[in-house]
């Protein structure tokens, strides 16, 4: 058990400290909501209901969304793209092993079954990491669409106002400002971590080069 933990601990670790703050997030956001509810003389609702309201699942997609889509565009980016001396970046003047052929490597025993299938399922395999990340984001813009337009139906509703659609609220500006305000702050924290690792480093972490590394050097 020990073993496993410590095979797995960045996993495990990351998983807790998500479920740490989205109850966090939970158990504050419904103070919040039954806050906001009062003051307009409204009634406060339950945990189970302020789960189902348009005000947390909005908020819920809206910061997935920008998540998955930063992690799907480093992928891409970082395939095609260079930053000469930083360790996000692969080696500029040398081959890099994320460029092999994995057609090449059908007959290893060890390799990943869709490489020894090969076909279609191979390369659909070499794409499933964006791929992943681009379906986790599609999926969350249509939930903070949905949450979206139902948060946003209230609130004209409550000033007699009219109820939108979610395709309607794709085309309001509230939606796009609350998906752009998320989206740059993404890129400027990979921007950042791209830039600051061709000079600074963190000893023993893997996104770090060497510490005694010139900063020229570029990749792990």
């Amino acid at each position: 058990m020990r073993t496993w933990v410590r095979d797995h601990g960045l996993l495990i670790a990351n998983l807790l400290l998500f479920v740490i703050f989205f109850g966090g997030m939970v158990l504050s956001g419904v103070r919040v909501y039954n806050s906001q509810q009062l003051e307009h003389g409204g009634q406060a609702v339950s945990l189970s209901r302020y789960l189902l309201s348009g005000d947390f699942v909005e908020a819920t997609f809206e910061n997935w969304e920008s998540e998955f889509l930063q992690m799907g565009m480093y992928v891409v980016l970082t395939a095609f793209l260079f930053q000469r001396g930083s360790s996000e970046s692969k080696p500029i003047d040398e081959p890099a092993p994320q460029d092999e052929d994995p057609r090449e490597a059908t007959d290893r025993p060890d390799a990943p079954w869709p490489v020894r299938r090969g076909g279609w399922v191979l390369t659909a395999y070499e794409h499933s990491l964006s791929g992943l990340f681009f379906l986790l984001f599609f999926a969350a813009i249509v939930g903070h669409a949905m949450g979206g337009a139902k948060a946003y139906s209230d609130e004209e509703l409550a000033h007699g106002g009219q109820p939108v659609s979610t395709l309607q609220y794709l085309g309001t500006s509230q939606f796009w400002f609350e998906s752009f305000q998320n989206w740059q702050s993404e890129f400027l924290a990979v921007a950042a971590i791209v830039f600051a690792s061709v000079y600074l480093r963190q000893r023993g972490s893997p996104e770090s080069k060497p510490v005694a590394e010139p900063h020229h050097e570029t990749g792990a």
